[in-house]
């Protein structure tokens, strides 16, 4: 098979729906190999009628689970070319009173300390091995600033974006880049409950009205993100957070403009 990503092997965590799982089909479609990771059975359901993708269940918060994910990858495929940390939680809706610690450390544990463990052993993997790698981390706009989700979640992802500066310049000389895209609202399982309570409500038509789009996003559309900055084409894009939200991160709120051809008063 040939293709972008033509001998190259991916782990992806958090492959089990949504994201994760259409940049595992992504990737491999563009001829790598992929190791699907998830803490569910959904790895498997990625990796059904797809060769060229092995399944693995994996917790992206666990040090002894994200070492093993690597090193069966490695041991699989012979290499590792791309890290796709994706596994995330968002927690709870619950607000800044109602929190507890014990919420708190869990949403930590996935979103931020599994980033780091992906990149602590892909990268050690990549060195190992002599490659110049790429490692991709979800964060989101809500660690961008607030109004996206709740503090704890948010905090996680800023964590995130800080997360992957910091490794690329821990990384200097080595040709490893480590960059993050940074989702707005997209249907998968986390945000499921959204999108079905404003279907519910009849409201599903002002989803995603906030960003210049004035629509939420798809999976894909982050996939494409994800592929891109895995690939040679982003050779020179490092320690970045790139935005994939319809423009929702563009401005600061502000009331809607007049439309196009009105004289704004």
């Amino acid at each position: 098979m040939t293709g972008r990503f033509s001998g190259k092997a991916v782990l992806v965590t958090g492959a089990g729906s949504g994201i994760g799982r259409v940049a595992a089909h992504l990737f491999a479609r563009d001829g790598a190999r992929v190791l699907a990771t998830d803490v569910t059975d959904g790895a498997g359901e990625t990796a059904a009628g797809h060769d060229a993708i092995a399944a693995m269940r994996c917790d992206a918060g666990s040090e002894d689970d994200v070492a093993h994910a690597v090193s069966e990858a490695v041991s699989r495929f012979g290499r590792l070319d791309i890290v796709f940390a994706n596994a995330g939680t968002i927690g709870s809706f619950d607000g800044l009173f109602e929190l507890d610690a014990a919420v708190w450390a869990d949403v930590l544990r996935v979103n931020l300390i599994g980033p780091f463990l992906a990149i602590k052993y892909g990268a050690r993997a990549m060195l190992d091995l002599e490659i110049a790698g790429s490692i991709v981390c979800t964060a989101s706009v809500a660690g961008l600033r607030s109004g996206a989700g709740g503090s704890h979640y948010s905090a996680s992802k800023a964590g995130v974006i800080n997360l992957v500066q910091t490794s690329a310049q821990q990384l200097a000389g080595s040709g490893i880049r480590v960059n993050a895209v940074c989702p707005g609202l997209i249907e998968t399982g986390m945000t499921r409950t959204i999108y079905e309570s404003a279907r519910e409500k009849g409201v599903a038509d002002q989803i995603g009205r906030l960003n210049p789009m004035q629509r939420g996003g798809e999976p894909a559309e982050i996939a494409s993100v994800v592929a891109f900055l895995a690939s040679d084409a982003a050779s020179y894009i490092n320690g970045q957070a790139i935005a994939a939200d319809g423009g929702l991160s563009s401005s600061l709120p502000v009331s809607r403009p007049p439309r196009l051809g009105r004289t704004a008063i």
